[in-house]
Protein backbone atom coordinates (compact mmCIF):
# COMPACT_ATOMS: atom_id res chain seq x y z
CA UNK A 1 0.00 0.00 0.00
CA UNK A 2 1.40 3.21 -0.85
CA UNK A 3 0.90 6.65 0.61
CA UNK A 4 1.13 10.37 -0.99
CA UNK A 5 1.71 13.60 1.25
CA UNK A 6 -1.09 16.07 0.72
CA UNK A 7 0.09 19.71 -0.35
CA UNK A 8 -2.71 20.53 2.19
CA UNK A 9 -2.01 21.03 6.21
CA UNK A 10 0.61 18.15 6.06
CA UNK A 11 -2.01 15.63 5.86
CA UNK A 12 -1.61 11.97 5.01
CA UNK A 13 -3.61 10.44 2.12
CA UNK A 14 -3.43 6.48 1.60
CA UNK A 15 -3.68 5.31 -1.80
CA UNK A 16 -4.90 2.01 -2.87
CA UNK A 17 -5.12 1.10 -6.10
CA UNK A 18 -8.60 2.01 -7.41
CA UNK A 19 -9.25 3.90 -4.56
CA UNK A 20 -10.77 7.81 -5.09
CA UNK A 21 -8.90 8.52 -2.73
CA UNK A 22 -5.91 8.91 -4.74
CA UNK A 23 -7.82 11.41 -6.58
CA UNK A 24 -7.99 13.87 -3.82
CA UNK A 25 -4.29 14.06 -3.67
CA UNK A 26 -2.82 17.49 -3.74
CA UNK A 27 0.53 18.56 -5.94
CA UNK A 28 3.26 18.63 -2.70
CA UNK A 29 5.29 21.48 -2.42
CA UNK A 30 8.29 20.05 -3.20
CA UNK A 31 6.97 19.13 -6.88
CA UNK A 32 6.05 22.93 -7.18
CA UNK A 33 9.67 23.50 -6.30
CA UNK A 34 10.67 21.30 -9.36
CA UNK A 35 8.97 23.07 -11.50
CA UNK A 36 10.43 26.64 -10.53
CA UNK A 37 13.69 25.24 -12.43
CA UNK A 38 11.36 23.64 -15.28
CA UNK A 39 10.64 27.31 -15.24
CA UNK A 40 14.24 28.37 -15.88
CA UNK A 41 14.60 25.42 -19.39
CA UNK A 42 11.30 27.38 -20.31
CA UNK A 43 13.34 31.36 -20.18
CA UNK A 44 16.19 29.43 -21.37
CA UNK A 45 14.92 27.88 -24.42
CA UNK A 46 13.11 31.16 -25.07
CA UNK A 47 16.42 33.16 -25.19
CA UNK A 48 17.86 30.72 -27.41
CA UNK A 49 14.92 31.55 -30.10
CA UNK A 50 14.98 35.28 -29.22
CA UNK A 51 18.64 35.05 -30.09
CA UNK A 52 18.34 33.19 -33.24
CA UNK A 53 14.81 33.88 -34.77
CA UNK A 54 15.42 31.80 -38.06
CA UNK A 55 14.91 28.06 -39.44
CA UNK A 56 17.54 26.96 -37.18
CA UNK A 57 16.69 28.39 -34.20
CA UNK A 58 13.27 27.21 -34.41
CA UNK A 59 14.46 23.18 -35.22
CA UNK A 60 16.97 23.74 -32.69
CA UNK A 61 14.37 24.87 -29.39
CA UNK A 62 11.48 22.25 -31.11
CA UNK A 63 14.20 18.91 -30.28
CA UNK A 64 15.20 20.21 -27.13
CA UNK A 65 11.39 20.72 -26.29
CA UNK A 66 10.65 17.25 -27.12
CA UNK A 67 13.22 15.76 -25.03
CA UNK A 68 13.25 18.18 -22.10
CA UNK A 69 8.93 18.23 -21.85
CA UNK A 70 9.45 13.79 -22.21
CA UNK A 71 11.31 13.87 -19.03
CA UNK A 72 9.55 16.32 -17.42
CA UNK A 73 5.86 14.86 -17.97
CA UNK A 74 7.91 11.35 -17.03
CA UNK A 75 8.74 13.15 -13.79
CA UNK A 76 5.08 14.24 -13.50
CA UNK A 77 3.51 10.66 -13.87
CA UNK A 78 6.06 9.59 -11.21
CA UNK A 79 5.24 11.58 -8.11
CA UNK A 80 1.68 11.25 -9.77
CA UNK A 81 2.06 7.74 -8.28
CA UNK A 82 5.13 8.26 -5.97
CA UNK A 83 4.79 10.26 -3.13
CA UNK A 84 8.00 12.17 -2.49
CA UNK A 85 7.28 11.96 1.42
CA UNK A 86 10.44 9.90 2.34
CA UNK A 87 13.85 11.35 2.41
CA UNK A 88 15.41 9.05 0.18
CA UNK A 89 12.71 10.13 -2.46
CA UNK A 90 13.10 13.40 -2.02
CA UNK A 91 17.13 13.81 -1.84
CA UNK A 92 17.07 11.97 -5.47
CA UNK A 93 14.07 14.42 -6.21
CA UNK A 94 16.42 17.45 -5.16
CA UNK A 95 19.04 15.43 -7.54
CA UNK A 96 17.31 15.29 -10.23
CA UNK A 97 16.40 19.60 -9.99
CA UNK A 98 19.53 20.02 -10.14
CA UNK A 99 20.21 17.89 -13.17
CA UNK A 100 17.57 19.89 -14.70
CA UNK A 101 19.08 22.94 -13.76
CA UNK A 102 22.36 22.03 -15.35
CA UNK A 103 20.53 21.16 -18.17
CA UNK A 104 18.95 24.49 -18.38
CA UNK A 105 22.15 26.20 -18.04
CA UNK A 106 23.57 24.25 -21.17
CA UNK A 107 20.83 25.17 -23.18
CA UNK A 108 22.48 27.75 -25.20
CA UNK A 109 25.48 25.84 -26.15
CA UNK A 110 23.35 22.29 -26.40
CA UNK A 111 24.45 21.82 -30.32
CA UNK A 112 27.94 23.67 -29.87
CA UNK A 113 30.28 23.42 -27.10
CA UNK A 114 27.68 22.60 -24.11
CA UNK A 115 26.38 19.53 -25.52
CA UNK A 116 28.18 17.01 -23.82
CA UNK A 117 26.54 18.85 -20.32
CA UNK A 118 23.76 19.08 -21.69
CA UNK A 119 23.38 14.89 -22.84
CA UNK A 120 25.15 14.40 -19.11
CA UNK A 121 22.77 16.08 -17.21
CA UNK A 122 20.02 14.28 -19.55
CA UNK A 123 21.29 11.09 -18.86
CA UNK A 124 21.49 11.74 -14.71
CA UNK A 125 17.96 13.08 -14.92
CA UNK A 126 16.95 9.78 -17.21
CA UNK A 127 18.26 7.06 -14.27
CA UNK A 128 16.89 8.74 -11.55
CA UNK A 129 13.44 8.81 -12.84
CA UNK A 130 13.96 4.77 -13.88
CA UNK A 131 15.68 4.19 -10.02
CA UNK A 132 12.47 5.82 -8.79
CA UNK A 133 10.09 4.56 -10.49
CA UNK A 134 11.43 0.77 -10.29
CA UNK A 135 12.90 0.79 -6.85
CA UNK A 136 9.47 2.33 -5.56
CA UNK A 137 6.07 0.51 -4.24
CA UNK A 138 4.75 1.63 -7.58
CA UNK A 139 2.39 -1.38 -8.41
CA UNK A 140 2.16 -1.84 -12.18
CA UNK A 141 3.55 1.63 -13.07
CA UNK A 142 6.52 0.05 -11.86
CA UNK A 143 6.51 -3.15 -14.10
CA UNK A 144 4.70 -0.52 -16.87
CA UNK A 145 8.01 1.91 -16.99
CA UNK A 146 10.28 -1.00 -17.49
CA UNK A 147 9.50 -1.01 -21.37
CA UNK A 148 10.05 2.87 -21.34
CA UNK A 149 13.03 3.44 -19.61
CA UNK A 150 15.48 1.63 -22.00
CA UNK A 151 14.77 3.57 -24.82
CA UNK A 152 14.89 6.83 -22.32
CA UNK A 153 17.76 5.56 -22.10
CA UNK A 154 18.76 5.27 -25.34
CA UNK A 155 17.91 8.78 -26.36
CA UNK A 156 20.10 9.86 -23.31
CA UNK A 157 22.91 8.31 -24.40
CA UNK A 158 22.50 9.63 -28.28
CA UNK A 159 22.20 12.81 -26.54
CA UNK A 160 25.28 12.44 -25.03
CA UNK A 161 27.44 11.01 -28.38
CA UNK A 162 25.91 13.95 -30.06
CA UNK A 163 27.82 16.43 -27.43
CA UNK A 164 31.28 14.49 -28.23
CA UNK A 165 30.50 14.29 -31.77
CA UNK A 166 30.45 17.24 -34.15
CA UNK A 167 29.19 18.46 -37.76
CA UNK A 168 26.70 16.04 -39.26
CA UNK A 169 27.11 13.29 -36.47
CA UNK A 170 25.38 15.47 -33.82
CA UNK A 171 22.80 16.55 -35.91
CA UNK A 172 22.36 12.68 -36.88
CA UNK A 173 22.39 11.61 -33.29
CA UNK A 174 19.87 14.38 -31.90
CA UNK A 175 17.58 12.96 -34.56
CA UNK A 176 17.58 9.73 -33.37
CA UNK A 177 17.28 10.78 -29.89
CA UNK A 178 13.97 13.01 -30.98
CA UNK A 179 13.02 9.11 -32.99
CA UNK A 180 13.55 7.21 -29.85
CA UNK A 181 11.09 9.37 -27.78
CA UNK A 182 8.54 10.55 -30.53
CA UNK A 183 7.89 7.07 -32.61
CA UNK A 184 7.00 5.23 -29.83
CA UNK A 185 5.07 7.68 -27.80
CA UNK A 186 2.66 7.85 -31.13
CA UNK A 187 1.56 4.18 -29.67
CA UNK A 188 -0.67 3.82 -26.99
CA UNK A 189 1.23 3.48 -23.83
CA UNK A 190 1.25 0.53 -21.25
CA UNK A 191 -2.05 0.62 -19.58
CA UNK A 192 -0.89 -0.62 -16.58
CA UNK A 193 0.33 2.94 -15.84
CA UNK A 194 -1.82 4.04 -12.91
CA UNK A 195 -3.17 7.74 -13.09
CA UNK A 196 -4.52 10.10 -10.38
CA UNK A 197 -6.61 12.14 -12.08
CA UNK A 198 -6.67 15.21 -9.81
CA UNK A 199 -2.73 15.07 -9.01
CA UNK A 200 -1.95 14.89 -12.62
CA UNK A 201 -4.31 17.46 -14.19
CA UNK A 202 -3.28 19.63 -11.57
CA UNK A 203 0.29 19.56 -12.46
CA UNK A 204 0.51 20.07 -15.64
CA UNK A 205 -2.04 23.35 -15.21
CA UNK A 206 0.26 24.77 -13.10
CA UNK A 207 2.94 23.90 -15.29
CA UNK A 208 1.29 25.55 -17.89
CA UNK A 209 0.64 28.91 -15.51
CA UNK A 210 4.34 29.29 -15.04
CA UNK A 211 4.92 29.15 -18.46
CA UNK A 212 2.89 31.84 -19.13
CA UNK A 213 4.33 34.10 -16.58
CA UNK A 214 7.94 33.48 -19.00
CA UNK A 215 5.68 35.73 -21.25
CA UNK A 216 5.09 38.22 -18.51
CA UNK A 217 9.46 38.07 -17.72
CA UNK A 218 9.79 38.52 -21.41
CA UNK A 219 8.29 41.78 -21.36
CA UNK A 220 10.62 42.77 -18.06
CA UNK A 221 13.90 41.47 -19.48
CA UNK A 222 13.40 43.31 -23.07
CA UNK A 223 12.37 46.26 -21.17
CA UNK A 224 15.48 46.98 -19.08
CA UNK A 225 17.82 49.85 -20.11
CA UNK A 226 15.12 51.60 -21.99
CA UNK A 227 12.93 54.39 -21.09
CA UNK A 228 9.57 54.05 -19.82
CA UNK A 229 7.69 55.86 -23.32
CA UNK A 230 4.24 55.85 -24.10
CA UNK A 231 5.02 53.19 -26.84
CA UNK A 232 6.85 50.35 -24.66
CA UNK A 233 4.03 50.60 -21.81
CA UNK A 234 1.28 50.24 -24.46
CA UNK A 235 3.52 47.12 -25.40
CA UNK A 236 4.43 45.99 -22.18
CA UNK A 237 0.14 46.44 -21.44
CA UNK A 238 -0.78 44.46 -24.39
CA UNK A 239 1.63 41.42 -24.29
CA UNK A 240 0.32 40.85 -20.41
CA UNK A 241 -3.38 41.20 -22.03
CA UNK A 242 -2.01 38.81 -24.69
CA UNK A 243 -1.07 36.23 -22.03
CA UNK A 244 -4.38 36.92 -20.42
CA UNK A 245 -6.12 35.74 -23.00
CA UNK A 246 -4.09 32.46 -23.76
CA UNK A 247 -4.76 32.10 -19.76
CA UNK A 248 -8.71 32.49 -20.62
CA UNK A 249 -7.88 29.91 -23.17
CA UNK A 250 -6.22 27.03 -20.78
CA UNK A 251 -8.07 28.03 -17.58
CA UNK A 252 -11.34 29.98 -18.30
CA UNK A 253 -14.60 28.98 -17.41
CA UNK A 254 -13.56 26.10 -15.81
CA UNK A 255 -11.42 24.28 -18.83
CA UNK A 256 -9.28 23.01 -16.49
CA UNK A 257 -12.58 21.41 -14.20
CA UNK A 258 -13.82 19.78 -17.90
CA UNK A 259 -10.35 18.47 -17.96
CA UNK A 260 -10.11 16.59 -15.08
CA UNK A 261 -13.89 15.29 -15.29
CA UNK A 262 -12.64 13.69 -18.56
CA UNK A 263 -9.87 11.98 -16.82
CA UNK A 264 -11.91 10.79 -14.08
CA UNK A 265 -14.67 9.58 -16.58
CA UNK A 266 -12.11 7.80 -18.67
CA UNK A 267 -11.30 3.81 -17.59
CA UNK A 268 -8.54 3.45 -15.58
CA UNK A 269 -6.54 1.48 -18.60
CA UNK A 270 -7.96 4.68 -20.69
CA UNK A 271 -6.21 6.97 -18.95
CA UNK A 272 -2.97 6.69 -20.03
CA UNK A 273 -3.88 7.15 -23.42
CA UNK A 274 -5.90 10.58 -22.55
CA UNK A 275 -2.56 11.82 -20.69
CA UNK A 276 0.09 10.87 -23.25
CA UNK A 277 -1.40 12.51 -25.69
CA UNK A 278 -3.53 15.22 -24.32
CA UNK A 279 -0.64 16.12 -21.69
CA UNK A 280 2.40 15.39 -23.80
CA UNK A 281 1.52 15.81 -27.42
CA UNK A 282 -0.73 18.85 -27.17
CA UNK A 283 1.10 20.58 -24.78
CA UNK A 284 4.35 20.16 -27.17
CA UNK A 285 2.40 22.79 -28.61
CA UNK A 286 0.96 25.06 -26.38
CA UNK A 287 4.40 25.67 -24.83
CA UNK A 288 5.96 25.94 -27.80
CA UNK A 289 3.76 28.86 -28.64
CA UNK A 290 4.74 30.30 -25.27
CA UNK A 291 8.22 30.36 -26.05
CA UNK A 292 7.83 31.76 -29.73
CA UNK A 293 5.59 34.49 -28.14
CA UNK A 294 7.84 35.31 -24.80
CA UNK A 295 10.99 35.47 -27.85
CA UNK A 296 8.89 38.14 -30.14
CA UNK A 297 8.27 40.21 -27.17
CA UNK A 298 11.37 40.17 -25.74
CA UNK A 299 12.73 41.82 -28.87
CA UNK A 300 9.82 43.76 -29.56
CA UNK A 301 9.48 45.26 -26.60
CA UNK A 302 12.48 47.97 -26.89
CA UNK A 303 11.11 49.24 -30.21
CA UNK A 304 7.93 49.18 -30.27
CA UNK A 305 6.69 51.61 -32.84
CA UNK A 306 9.16 50.28 -35.43
CA UNK A 307 8.26 47.27 -37.82
CA UNK A 308 9.32 43.91 -36.85
CA UNK A 309 11.32 42.21 -38.80
CA UNK A 310 9.90 38.90 -40.50
CA UNK A 311 11.17 35.86 -38.24
CA UNK A 312 9.91 37.96 -35.21
CA UNK A 313 6.41 38.93 -36.49
CA UNK A 314 6.12 35.16 -37.29
CA UNK A 315 7.06 33.66 -33.50
CA UNK A 316 4.58 36.07 -32.25
CA UNK A 317 1.48 35.21 -34.80
CA UNK A 318 2.51 31.70 -35.10
CA UNK A 319 3.65 31.34 -31.63
CA UNK A 320 -0.13 32.56 -30.69
CA UNK A 321 -1.54 30.17 -33.83
CA UNK A 322 0.48 27.37 -32.23
CA UNK A 323 -0.92 27.73 -28.58
CA UNK A 324 -4.62 27.94 -29.85
CA UNK A 325 -3.70 24.79 -32.16
CA UNK A 326 -2.48 23.06 -29.07
CA UNK A 327 -5.35 24.04 -26.84
CA UNK A 328 -8.09 22.57 -29.39
CA UNK A 329 -6.19 19.25 -29.90
CA UNK A 330 -6.29 18.96 -26.43
CA UNK A 331 -9.92 19.72 -25.85
CA UNK A 332 -10.49 17.00 -28.91
CA UNK A 333 -7.98 14.80 -26.98
CA UNK A 334 -10.30 14.97 -23.81
CA UNK A 335 -13.59 15.56 -25.48
CA UNK A 336 -14.16 18.65 -23.48
CA UNK A 337 -15.91 20.93 -26.01
CA UNK A 338 -15.87 22.42 -29.35
CA UNK A 339 -12.67 23.46 -30.90
CA UNK A 340 -14.10 25.43 -33.69
CA UNK A 341 -13.35 29.14 -32.57
CA UNK A 342 -10.13 28.28 -31.62
CA UNK A 343 -9.08 27.15 -34.51
CA UNK A 344 -10.69 29.79 -36.39
CA UNK A 345 -8.42 32.19 -33.85
CA UNK A 346 -5.27 30.52 -35.19
CA UNK A 347 -5.77 31.11 -38.50
CA UNK A 348 -6.63 34.85 -37.93
CA UNK A 349 -3.50 34.98 -35.81
CA UNK A 350 -1.58 34.24 -38.73
CA UNK A 351 -3.26 36.64 -40.66
CA UNK A 352 -1.87 39.40 -38.73
CA UNK A 353 1.40 38.78 -39.09
CA UNK A 354 1.62 41.72 -42.02
CA UNK A 355 0.64 44.01 -39.16
CA UNK A 356 4.01 43.85 -37.81
CA UNK A 357 6.67 44.24 -40.84
CA UNK A 358 4.50 46.80 -42.05
CA UNK A 359 3.30 48.71 -39.09
CA UNK A 360 4.63 48.13 -35.60
CA UNK A 361 5.14 45.64 -32.55
CA UNK A 362 2.23 47.26 -31.02
CA UNK A 363 -0.26 47.19 -33.85
CA UNK A 364 0.39 43.44 -34.21
CA UNK A 365 0.19 42.39 -30.56
CA UNK A 366 -3.26 44.57 -30.58
CA UNK A 367 -4.66 42.80 -33.32
CA UNK A 368 -3.81 39.16 -31.78
CA UNK A 369 -5.67 40.63 -28.23
CA UNK A 370 -8.32 41.49 -30.30
CA UNK A 371 -8.47 38.01 -32.37
CA UNK A 372 -8.56 36.25 -29.14
CA UNK A 373 -10.98 37.74 -27.52
CA UNK A 374 -13.00 38.11 -29.97
CA UNK A 375 -12.80 34.66 -31.02
CA UNK A 376 -13.34 33.44 -27.29
CA UNK A 377 -16.24 35.57 -26.13
CA UNK A 378 -18.02 33.82 -29.40
CA UNK A 379 -17.06 30.34 -28.17
CA UNK A 380 -18.13 31.31 -24.88
CA UNK A 381 -21.61 32.64 -26.22
CA UNK A 382 -21.95 29.32 -28.25
CA UNK A 383 -21.41 27.11 -25.14
CA UNK A 384 -24.06 28.95 -23.06
CA UNK A 385 -26.43 28.79 -25.91
CA UNK A 386 -26.08 24.69 -26.73
CA UNK A 387 -24.72 23.40 -23.15
CA UNK A 388 -24.84 20.32 -24.77
CA UNK A 389 -22.81 20.21 -27.33
CA UNK A 390 -19.15 18.96 -26.24
CA UNK A 391 -17.04 18.94 -29.58
CA UNK A 392 -17.59 19.42 -33.11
Amino acid sequence: MAERASAVGGERVEERPGSSQRDEVRVSTLELFFDLVFVFTITQLTAVLAHEPNGTGVLRVGVMLVVIWWMYGGYAWLTNVVAPDRMAYQLLLLSGMAAFLVLSLAIPTAFAGGGLEFGLAYLVIVLIHAGLFTRSQAGASAAAILRVAPLNLVAALAIVAAGIAGGVAREALWAVAVAVIVLPSLRPPDPRFEIAPGHFVERHGLVVIVALGESVVAVGIGASGHPLTAGLVAVAVLGLALTACLWWTYFGEGEDERALEAMRSASPRERPRLALNGFYHCHLLILFGVIAIASALESAIAHPGDPLSFPRSLALAGGAACFLTGDALFRRTLSIGATRWRLTAAVLALAALPLGTEASAVSEVAALVAVLLGCLVLDLRGRRRMPAVRSI
